[in-house]
């Protein structure tokens, strides 16, 4: 039997109210908007049900890819064999903590959307994240970070699924992070349920004025008005990615309807109708290109999924 048959059976008799769509196309689903149909793609509304489906997909073979927002996401032109589940759709809570000075979210809720809550609590440290597209699952894992903050600073703790040993909450000690990488990237079957975040007391109207401050850095700076999946590549030790390629004299270098921007040398822009052929050439030569004329060599941020 096709893992897709089995799930499909599977989840008609004991998820009946979990929404599942069929060949759904990955384009609609990453900021890059590129991408072929994922064979099923789930929407979860409860953490139960996730837990659930995860467990038995990946007993029944199908390679079961979580994701939020896709900020972060290369597919392949050809789809994707697997089941995608998509936590942005419901798994979006946003709540109070424990203590006065905490706040939790579950793994699809945007960080735009945690930080807001935040301001309105009254509560200072999120602020750098309020401009990042991503969602909590994905900043987690990558400890998403801009402006001299990242996830490391503020993450009280992670409540993760193991594969093997079943929902566990880490504390931000205990979640080894490091530059764009994190417990998560050296478990890659684990998955994010939910964050809590340590924050501290400050001015509602203080705190605003700053993330208004940062969104402009980012819109003056950052090609916001094309589809990418922001920063390309990871930050080489000493240098900037964007700084190298533009060095390098690659601004607007173009393979197919993907670019490198004008505006931003370290963002690979989707100009339209990109593919994920374009976009994986596009890199190599940037790579092969800064690596021949500087001596590094640039690793994408950016997760190219298969």
């Amino acid at each position: 039997m096709d893992w897709w048959t089995d799930l499909d059976k599977w989840t008609a008799e004991y998820l009946p109210d979990l929404r599942v769509a069929c060949d759904e196309p990955m384009s609609r689903h990453t900021s890059f908007r590129i991408g072929g149909p994922a064979r099923r793609m789930a929407f979860p509304e409860r953490g139960e049900q996730l837990v659930l489906l995860l467990d038995h997909a990946a007993a029944c073979g199908a390679r079961p890819l979580v994701i939020g927002n896709g900020t972060n996401l290369l597919c392949p032109d050809a789809g994707l064999d697997r089941l995608v589940v998509d936590t942005s759709a419901a798994l979006n809570r946003v709540e109070a903590g424990e203590t006065a000075d905490e706040a939790t979210a579950e793994a699809g809720a945007s960080l735009a959307r945690v930080a807001d809550f935040a301001c309105r609590q009254g509560l200072t440290g999120l602020e750098f994240a309020h401009g990042i597209p991503g969602t909590v699952g994905g900043a987690v894992c990558m400890n998403a970070g801009a402006y001299g903050g990242e996830m490391a600073q503020v993450i009280r703790s992670v409540t993760l699924l193991l594969p093997e040993a079943g929902i566990r909450t880490l504390f931000g000690s205990e979640m080894a992070f490091g530059y764009r990488r994190s417990f998560l990237t050296d478990h890659p079957d684990a998955v994010v349920l939910r964050a809590a975040f340590q924050l501290s007391p400050g001015d509602p109207a203080a705190i605003r004025d700053r993330m208004r401050e940062l969104l402009e850095k980012r819109r003056t700076s950052q090609p916001l008005e094309f589809p990418s999946a922001g920063s390309t590549f990871k930050r080489p030790e000493g240098y900037f990615a964007g700084t190298l390629i533009d060095q390098c004299g690659l601004k607007g270098l173009t393979v197919g309807g993907a670019q490198v921007s004008e505006k931003h040398a370290g963002f690979v822009i989707n100009r339209g109708g990109a593919t994920c052929a374009d976009v994986t050439a596009l890199i190599r030569q940037i790579q092969d290109r800064v690596l021949d004329m500087t001596g590094v060599r640039l690793e994408p941020e950016v997760k190219i999924i298969d």
